[in-house]
């Protein structure tokens, strides 16, 4: 029984890193020719769309005031830009810092939430401030992000010239990414997953996955859908499919950068990755028994790769790891014992070979002192994921039988010094 169980642990892990390695290869690609889509943009600035910038706000005194000076330095004509910034019932500052830039700026306008409406979390947010927008393209941005100058005309200009495209997605920086070893760690996780994910899915299937901040959504399709789902933990990823599923693609266009902060303990790391996780279940758990509805059978593509991510490649690395644990103190007879090091030698080579490659792509990121970090990713960062799948598997199942409210946690945020921002 266990050699089976083994036999199905390795089939499950290796077909993943085999659809990794395939999507690394077109993210590599797609980072060869992505720039030649900005040739398309020599636009008179009379032609340009009016944009609504919609930032949600939770009790973010601590970062709103350097996002809302990088809106200032938005190279964009500010008489087709609104930046619509939405109180979200906080308790601190956050309000009143808003209230004062709106006084100084047109552009800027302060939504502040009352009840039975405030305090639901960001997709409640989000549908509380497109209510006050007036954009034909509305753009969403993290309270703690700055994104650099050409962003928002990257993303706006972008949709004009794409007429297939039901959203563009742009990249994202990490500001405290020298702060500690954790950071560290997470800056190489987002590269590796815009360049391989991302960037991947886009070259191949013409698919990408509306992230949570610098993105570009026509109005007419938020219209349609009804804007946000409050129940969902993954706003973005929920969007994505019903974005799909009206027939358009969503182009993953690098150009656009913003730049944002990551948790920087283990602690406030845990709870976001966990929501994160308990959200993209909750995509699963939603479609997975109405594929047959779906307009758009290339849903599926996303669909099955949440699914064997979340329950099947994360369920063979845990078997896996359980019968090595245990044949260390009882010999479990394993049949492939000698082949199974192997695989998991070369497996390991093969994870070192992705990151690196992702690593590349980016300006001063393939340094020595980021490759001995991606060495030790793999036996520590990346094993963490399996136990938080497994909570957030056990809390998402947990919340659906009980019927349960959905909580929402905002991510702790953290003060930042002044520090030079390269683009990369």
């Amino acid at each position: 029984m266990a050699n089976l169980f083994l036999y199905i642990s390795i089939f499950l892990i290796w077909t993943m890193l085999f659809y990794h390695a395939f999507l690394m290869l077109g993210g590599y690609f797609h980072s060869l020719k992505y720039k030649d889509f900005k040739k398309r943009f020599n636009i008179p600035l009379e032609e340009y769309p009016k944009v609504s910038i919609l930032i949600p706000a939770h009790n973010e005194e601590i970062v709103i005031e350097d996002t809302i000076q990088s809106m200032i330095r938005l190279d964009y004509p500010k008489d087709k830009l609104e930046v619509l910034i939405i109180n979200d019932n906080s308790s601190d500052q956050t309000g009143t810092i808003i209230d004062r830039y709106a006084k100084e700026y047109s552009y800027i306008h302060a939504v502040h939430t009352k009840p039975p409406h405030a305090g639901k979390g960001k997709s409640g947010a989000l549908n509380q401030g497109f209510k006050h927008s007036t954009g034909e393209m509305i753009v969403v941005y993290d309270a703690d992000n700055t994104p650099e100058p050409a962003a928002i005309r990257n993303l706006a200009l972008g949709l004009l010239k794409d007429k297939e495209a039901g959203a563009m997605v742009g990249k994202f920086r990490v500001v405290n990414a020298n702060k500690n070893l954790l950071t560290r760690l997470i800056n190489i996780e987002t590269l590796t997953f815009q360049w391989l994910a991302q960037a991947g899915r886009w070259f191949w299937f013409r698919m990408t996955t509306i992230p949570g901040t610098n993105f570009a959504i026509r109005r007419s399709i938020l219209d349609e859908l009804g804007g946000w789902d409050e129940k969902a933990l993954s706003e973005d990823t929920e969007l994505s499919i019903r974005v799909y599923n009206l027939g358009y693609y969503i182009r993953f266009f690098p150009e656009a950068v913003t730049w944002e902060q990551e948790p920087e303990n283990i602690r406030v790391w845990w709870r976001q990755r966990t929501r994160w996780a308990r959200g993209n279940i909750y995509v699963i758990l939603k479609y997975l028994f109405q594929i047959h509805k779906l307009k758009n059978k290339k849903i599926v593509i996303d669909i099955a790769y949440f699914l064997f991510t979340y329950f099947l490649f994360f369920g063979g690395a845990m078997i896996s790891h359980l019968i090595f644990v245990v044949n260390f103190v009882h010999d479990l007879k394993l049949s492939i014992g000698v082949v199974s090091y192997a695989l998991l030698i070369i497996g390991f080579l093969l994870f070192v070979t992705e990151v690196c490659l992702a690593l590349s792509m980016e300006k001063k990121q393939l340094t020595t002192k980021n490759c001995l970090i991606v060495l030790l990713m793999y036996f520590t960062y990346s094993q963490l994921w399996i136990l938080l799948v497994i909570q957030a598997v056990f809390l998402e199942v947990k919340r659906v039988l009980l019927k349960q409210e959905v909580k929402w946690y905002k991510t702790q945020r953290f003060k930042q010094p002044e520090q030079k921002r390269n683009s990369v």
